[in-house]
C-alpha cells in the first residue's frame, strides 16, 4: 500500500481496516509512520492503539519517545500501557528512569510485569535490583514471582551478592509458587550458598518445589 492508500486504511470505520494500515507503516521510514500511529493512538479500539504503541518502539524518533511517555501517563487500558513499556525500553538507556518511575507510580501488575522483563534485557543493574527488591513486596503473587525470576539476571554484575541474599531469605517463604521459583532462580548462581540453599529446598514438603531443585541443581552442573 501506498501512503494515501494507508490513510484511508488508519481513518476507516472497520478495524480491521485500521490495523491493516498500522502493519503496512512497518515499511516507511519513521517520518511518514510516526505522525500516523500516533494519531492512532486514541482509537476507539483498544488492540489498534497497542499495535500503534508497538510501532512507535520500532519506528523511533522524539516525538515518538513522548508519544509513548504520554501513553503510560494517560492511557486507561492497562494491555496498551504495558506494550507501550515494551516499546519505550527499545530506546535503550532513555527510557530506564521512566521505566523505573513508572515502576512506582502503576501498580498494575501486567505494567510490572512488562518492565521488569524490559529492564531484563537492558543493561541496567542498580535499576533492575532495584524494581526486583520492592517487587517482592508487591500485593500480586505474580509480581513477586516476576521479582524472584529477574534476580537471577543479576549474576555476573555488582548485585550478585545483594540478589543471591534476597533469595535466601525466600527458602522457606509459605507460598509454594514462590519457593519454586526461588529454587528456578538460584540454580544460575555458582555460589556455595545457592547450592546449599538448593540442597535444603530439594527436602522440601511440595513435589513441584523439589522438581524446580533438580532443575536448578542441573543448571549449576
Amino acid at each position: 500500500m501506498n501512503v494515501d492508500q494507508i490513510q484511508n486504511c488508519l481513518k476507516s470505520s472497520n478495524p480491521q481496516d485500521r490495523m491493516r494500515g498500522i502493519t503496512a507503516l512497518r515499511l516507511f521510514e519513521p517520518e511518514v509512520a510516526v505522525p500516523l500511529l500516533m494519531a492512532r493512538l486514541d482509537d476507539p479500539e483498544f488492540i489498534i492503539r497497542s499495535q500503534a504503541a508497538m510501532g512507535l518502539g520500532y519506528k523511533q524518533s522524539s516525538a515518538a519517545f513522548n508519544a509513548l511517555m504520554q501513553v503510560l501517563e494517560q492511557e486507561p487500558d492497562p494491555n496498551v500501557r504495558a506494550e507501550a513499556a515494551n516499546s519505550l525500553s527499545l530506546y535503550g538507556d532513555a527510557a530506564v528512569p521512566h521505566l523505573v518511575r513508572m515502576f512506582w507510580r502503576d501498580r498494575d501488575w501486567l505494567i510490572r510485569l512488562s518492565i521488569l522483563a524490559a529492564l531484563g534485557e537492558m543493561d541496567c543493574a542498580d535499576e533492575l535490583f532495584e524494581v526486583c527488591y520492592y517487587g517482592l513486596a508487591d500485593d500480586d503473587l505474580i509480581v513477586r514471582e516476576a521479582a524472584i525470576a529477574h534476580l537471577a539476571f543479576l549474576v555476573d554484575t555488582d548485585y550478585e551478592q545483594a540478589a543471591l541474599k534476597q533469595l535466601l531469605a525466600l527458602t522457606e517463604v509459605e507460598d509454594w509458587q514462590l519457593r519454586r521459583m526461588v529454587a528456578l532462580a538460584l540454580g544460575q548462581f555458582q555460589d556455595q550458598q545457592a547450592q546449599t540453599a538448593l540442597a535444603q529446598l530439594r527436602q522440601d514438603e511440595d513435589y513441584r518445589v523439589v522438581a524446580a531443585t533438580l532443575e536448578g541443581l542441573l543448571a549449576q552442573s
